[in-house]
């Protein structure tokens, strides 16, 4: 039995609550449940079940909620007597079967820390001598005894093999996250400490049941990823970026840095990339817009991806980037090698850290400068955020067109501003004048990103550089997407538009003859 209790003893069954469908709370009386305490929004919050779990969610990231007196801005877990604040609203949320399983997952964990302690006993897992298959093997014989000597206890909350298996993942896997390494509808793994693990899947975030025994198991998880990288984390540097096997991108965070232990975040990448396909279908954007990113990418437009962080500024700069012709010799530049071109004549290039002594650091711009020297077709570089920007305008300028990139920024005006300051980064002391003059003839095309309220990625800008007028970098708009709503479900409602401006660089193709599909400019709305 599963239920809410409001300050006034109100009480509110959820057991009855169908899976994936939400109430809302708010104090508007159209809401499903009401309150009329302060602080409390027209609509404020969800509650939501999936597979018997029971969730809350803010209706929007502005709207707080509380729990535990922790605030949360994402779809969250709720446990037998977690304590609620919205606003001065105060609920409990009780679940027997949620208390029986919070007992069984404390015993499960007591347990577990005794066979780590006895394992770090009996097997030395650094131990040079030993390669891993022996080791691993060592292990897992090692790990079984210590099962069945707890196996009276063990059988009482779960199988023998099943706490073995969970066990050798934390000793010699990733431990609490390995799980979801494997759950290909999770996207993003942030891990806030050993006891919060939280997870994006389906462009949500939920705070997760897994834990880490400790933070010391946390850590040397840690240590684990980076350790086959050539990457080294300690007080002494204490943050690391580094990049799976698999190309996802793992960022580390240990004390002094981080105040309240161990922080990791692991951006997934699939194993086989998203087509163009796939973004139509998931709405990021339509067929139109697909179009003219094929066309600007064939016929050599220059074009920069604009976003924030988490936007799909990569997924889209790989998927934009396949429109390359397979004729064409390709160089890409990044800090960690996530993309994948179907070409074959890619070279991949990327950024490294300085040693231990602090020597051999390379960055971005060093390799931006090499690649010009490797007479490539088209340069790729992951992200621009620094004084690299200069060299990637001035190989734009210079005879590589076609040149791709993404940048951190909101919109494609201020995409124009951030990519003026980055400029300046180079140490150049050059005029604004001179560096929006650079700017205009060399970029042609923006692309703007954004994640939106209800998790979702969307185009929102296509936009063409048009020159300077009144020494402002001139935009046009060719496609634009407008939010109209949010449905009761807190999705996003809105459609895109064509506001009629035909690109420049496709009046002058048209002009050579080269026949382009018109109609997918004819103003829309």
């Amino acid at each position: 039995m599963a239920y809410l209790l409001f300050s006034d003893n109100t009480k509110t069954d959820l057991e009855t609550l169908e899976n994936n469908k939400e109430i809302i709370l708010g104090s508007s009386y159209e809401c499903d449940l009401f309150s009329s305490e302060k602080g409390v929004a027209s609509k404020h919050c969800f509650f939501s079940k999936d597979d018997d779990i029971y969730y809350v969610l803010p209706f929007s990231d502005k709207l707080e909620i509380r729990i535990n007196a922790d605030k949360i801005n994402a779809k969250t877990k709720l446990k037998n007597g977690d304590y609620i604040e919205i606003g001065d609203e105060k609920i409990n949320f009780y679940s027997e079967s949620d208390a029986d399983a919070q007992s069984e997952s404390d015993k499960k964990s007591d347990i577990k820390l005794k066979i780590h302690k006895l394992l770090i006993e009996r097997v030395n897992l650094k131990k040079a001598d030993l390669s891993n298959e022996i080791l691993k093997q060592r292990t897992i014989d090692t790990i079984k005894k210590l099962c069945q000597e707890f196996k009276t206890e063990i059988t009482k909350i779960s199988s023998v093999d099943e706490l073995a298996d969970e066990i050798v993942d934390e000793a010699l896997g990733l431990g609490a996250i390995e799980s979801f390494l494997k759950n290909p509808d999770i996207t993003e793994i942030m891990v806030k400490n050993a006891k919060n693990i939280y997870i994006e899947k389906k462009g949500k975030l939920v705070l997760s049941d897994k834990k880490f025994i400790s933070n010391e198991q946390l850590l040397g998880v840690i240590e684990r990823i980076v350790a086959p990288l050539g990457r080294r984390i300690d007080e002494s540097s204490p943050i690391v970026d580094a990049r799976l096997v698999d190309g996802s991108r793992v960022n580390a965070v240990i004390p002094p840095v981080a105040l309240d232990g161990p922080a990791l975040t692991i951006r997934k990448f699939s194993d086989t990339p998203f087509q163009i396909a796939d973004l139509i279908s998931f709405g990021s954007m339509t067929e139109e817009i697909a179009k003219l990113i094929e066309i600007a990418v064939k016929h050599r437009q220059n074009i920069i991806i604009s976003g924030g962080t988490g936007s799909g500024k990569t997924t889209l700069l790989n998927v934009a980037s396949s429109f390359i012709p397979t004729d064409e010799r390709i160089v890409t530049v990044e800090d960690s090698a996530e993309l994948k071109l179907p070409q074959d004549h890619v070279i991949r290039l990327e950024t490294r850290p300085a040693n231990i002594e602090g020597k051999g650091k390379i960055t971005i711009r060093d390799l931006v400068i090499n690649c010009l020297r490797m007479r490539p077709d088209r340069i790729v570089v992951g992200e621009c955020r620094g004084g690299e920007a200069l060299d990637m305008l001035q190989a734009m300028n210079t005879g590589h067109d076609g040149s791709i990139t993404t940048i951190h920024s909101n919109s494609p005006k201020d995409a124009m501003a951030r990519l003026e300051t980055l400029v300046l980064m180079a140490g150049m002391d050059l005029p604004s004048k001179a560096i929006r003059e650079q700017i205009s003839m060399a970029v042609n095309i923006v692309v703007q990103q954004s994640r939106m309220a209800d998790g979702t990625r969307k185009i929102t800008h296509v936009t063409e550089i048009t020159g300077i007028n009144d020494g402002d970098i001139s935009l046009e708009h060719i496609f634009l997407f407008k939010q109209t709503g949010i449905s009761n479900e807190g999705k996003i409602i809105g459609h895109y538009e064509t506001t009629g401006y035909v690109p420049n660089f496709v009046k002058e193709l048209t002009s050579k003859g080269i026949k382009l599909p018109l109609e997918i400019f004819k103003k829309q709305g």
